[in-house]
This record gives structure tokens, sequence and C-alpha cells, in this order.
């Protein structure tokens, strides 16, 4: 799922929806928690803070608006402004392959329909809310060939086969994770990735330097910074960076990153 989100502090920027649950496309303008110190009190019981995140998932409308938080209308803007983001990464000199691709958190499949599936020969779709995956596999039906495996998992205890995917695809779903369970996937899908291959998150950002918290959807919005330490410590490095543009004012500012794994010695 993928939500989108207002951010009252940002005054110049755009940005789509925000983080959903588990899955990866909905979008909630619910205001954040201003209480920030209230972030280690909400994930101290990491059991509860998925189980909210499922509860609140459960109840949304398994439709691209509902993905999006109401923000439909900038599917489109959102899309193309991917699949640019993804021709730029077959510059990259090694490119990755096109055959296998996964979306992460992927809700009712409107990023596998409409980005990763034209692109790929081969696309499986990660997603924690079974109503959720029932509807993609319905809205994907025409992809029949090209429609890989369809888990019903949370990222947090999702393990992807090692070696198995040119693009990995987390879009609007990392907030819903802990630092500790990002890190560990981050760990997990650079075993996933196929040489040469790459992991793509895309998320909303705060504009201050602190986590703004949403307990309506059980979420937490970080700031890039803090993304990019996770990151490092999940042994990936950022490859490509760029700022989703055209998108609603009051939204947070949406950033795309390309990732590979770290190197070492």
């Amino acid at each position: 799922m993928a939500s989108q989100k207002s951010d009252e502090n940002c005054m110049d920027s755009s940005t789509e929806i925000n983080i959903p649950a588990v899955p990866a496309e909905n979008n909630d303008q619910s205001r954040n928690d201003p209480e920030y110190s209230d972030l280690d009190d909400l994930l101290t019981d990491s059991t509860s803070y998925y189980n909210n995140a499922k509860k609140y998932w459960s109840n949304v409308s398994p439709t691209v608006d509902g993905m999006l938080g109401g923000f439909g209308s900038i599917s489109f803007i959102d899309i193309r402004g991917s699949e640019q983001f993804l021709k730029q990464l077959y510059k990259q000199k090694p490119a990755p392959g096109r055959k296998w691709a996964l979306d992460c958190g992927a809700g009712i499949g409107r990023i596998s329909k409409n980005l990763l599936l034209p692109w790929f020969d081969q696309v499986d779709l990660v997603e924690q809310d079974e109503h959720f995956c029932e509807t993609a596999r319905k809205e994907l039906a025409d992809f029949t060939s090209k429609l890989g495996t369809v888990f019903n998992s949370g990222l947090q205890d999702f393990i992807p086969e090692e070696g198995r995917y040119d693009i990995i695809w987390a879009q609007w779903v990392l907030g819903h994770l802990t630092d500790e369970d990002a890190v560990q996937f981050f760990v997990r899908c650079a075993k996933g990735l196929a040489r040469g291959g790459m992991i793509v998150i895309k998320e909303n950002f705060t504009t201050s330097n602190v986590v703004d918290v949403d307990r309506t959807d059980s979420s937490v919005t970080r700031p890039l910074l803090q993304m990019k330490q996770l990151l490092k410590q999940g042994n990936m490095r950022v490859v490509k960076e760029q700022r989703q543009t055209s998108f609603p004012k009051e939204l947070y500012p949406v950033y795309m990153l390309a990732l590979r794994p770290i190197i070492k010695n």
C-alpha cells in the first residue's frame, strides 16, 4: 500500500501520498502526531505497531483512490515520474536486467500494472492485506503470463528468494516498518538482487530533522538523512536520487532513491 499525507510544515514542497501500513499503496491525509516524543512509545511494542497498521488497512477501500488516501488523481503523475526515474537507471553501468521485478507493499497492484509489468518479463508482488491481494490478482488478470507470485505477507516477515530480482520496488510502505525491521529488510533485499540489480524506494520525507508520528495508520515519516543512515546500516548505498515533481504542495516531499549493496573488501 502507499498512503499520502499532508505536511503542514512544508510550505514549498510537493509530494504524493504517504506510506501505508505494510502493503505499499495507500494515502492518508490525517495529521501526524506533533508529539515526536511519542515515537519510542509507539514503537516499543512492535507487535501492536504492526497489528494496528494491519487493522487500519483492512478498512481501506481496495481502489486506487483508497490506496492513495483520496489522492487518486495523482496516480498518473506518480507513475510518470517513476517511469522517468526507471529509464535513467538503465543508463547506469552495469544496468539491471529486465527479467524479474518485485513490488513491495503492492496494495491492489497499481504500480505493478502501470509501471513494472510493462517493463519486466515477470513481476512478483508482496502485500500484507489479503483482500488487496485478491483485488490485485483480478486487476492484473490481463497479465497472467507475466504475473508471478502474489505473496500475502508483511515486509517485516518477507524473505525474497536470493539472486532473483533485477528491480525491487518499495513505495510508500517503509514508514510502516520499525527502524530495526527496515534495516533487516534492506539486508534481505540485497541478497534477493540478481547481478546488477537495484532496489528502488519511493517515500515521503519530513522537511524537518525529526520523525513525524501518525497513530491513525501506525506509521512514521522520517527525515531523508535518517533514511540514508538506515540504508547504510542495511549495507545499501544510494546510486541515484531524485525528487518527485508536480505533486500538490500540501503533501510531503517525495524522493526516489536507487540503491545497490555496499561492496565490502
